[in-house]
């Protein structure tokens, strides 16, 4: 009987053979132009990936692409703004037509937004609901036909300790973190029979430039106050590399995590489980 465990693989690799090797595999990563999306990027790409970025900003997205190659890995860039269904499935299309299949997918495209309810404005809410969420949907589902195709797939989602947590000041952007740890869920429940599995991550705070250029905004002549504030707000006393965020995911969409599927993992220094 073809079992949904048969499909995930499980064999052991010899002493020889490279751990967590992306080998012939083809991931497609969203906002890999900066912080996170860059840093998995450029950590498949060095596993033995081609790797598609996904980026809004084309020039950012250009300079990961000469990060990868100058060290002789395979990338290619595509504009492109995630919350547009129409541009994301012609994209998928060209990845698809080049590539022939798509085995990983990682969405990690998002923005943020600091505000409660009280704040937050119609068309605030409506920006993060459409990069965050929607983006999310379009891509997975844009990429689940190829995946079914092959009865073989890796879709990896970015959401948040705050979809677990409550923080201050960050209503919508929970609404929408929360939502991608639940649609992990549903793909993965619904898919487990084609073979695709589904994880998500959840963050702590990490140093990217999107906190650099917060803190600078928001607290001009506090910068190095305000950044060991913040980093003290994780228990380990200091906030995440995005290198580290990018070995977790390596991790998840190599064959070595075949037994991992529906699964929500906090890479956040301590601070869900040992704030309270």
């Amino acid at each position: 009987m073809n079992s949904p465990r048969a499909k995930f693989g499980g064999q052991a690799k010899t002493i020889n053979q490279m751990l967590f090797s992306l080998q012939n595999k083809v991931a497609v990563i969203t906002g890999g132009g900066s912080g996170i999306g860059k840093a998995i990027a450029e950590c498949f790409a060095s596993q033995g990936a081609l790797v598609f970025i996904i980026e809004l900003n084309a020039s950012a997205a250009a300079d990961t692409v000469k990060s990868i190659t100058a060290k002789s890995g395979k990338a290619k860039a595509f504009s492109c703004n995630v919350s547009n269904q129409h541009d994301v499935l012609e994209v998928f299309r060209s990845v698809t037509n080049e590539s022939g299949r798509i085995d990983i997918l990682v969405n990690s495209a998002g923005i943020a937004n600091i505000s409660k309810l009280e704040t937050t404005t119609e068309a605030d809410f409506e920006r993060v609901f459409q990069v965050n969420v929607k983006g999310t949907y379009n891509c997975m589902y844009a990429a689940i036909t190829s995946m079914k195709k092959q009865q073989k797939g890796v879709i990896l989602n970015m959401s948040s300790v705050v979809s677990q947590v409550g923080i201050s000041d960050r209503f919508s952007y929970s609404m929408s973190k929360g939502a991608v740890l639940a649609m992990t869920l549903s793909v993965a429940k619904d898919y487990i029979n084609e073979g695709i599995r589904c994880n998500c991550i959840s963050p702590g705070r990490v140093h990217t430039p999107f906190v650099d250029g917060f803190i600078k905004a928001n607290y001009p002549g506090r910068e190095k106050e305000m950044f060991e504030k913040l980093s003290k707000t994780q228990p380990i006393g200091r906030m995440a590399q995005p290198e580290e965020i990018g070995n977790l995911a390596l991790y998840l969409c190599s064959d070595e995590a075949g037994f991992v599927t529906g699964s929500d993992y906090p890479i956040d220094g301590g601070y869900i489980r040992l704030n309270s």
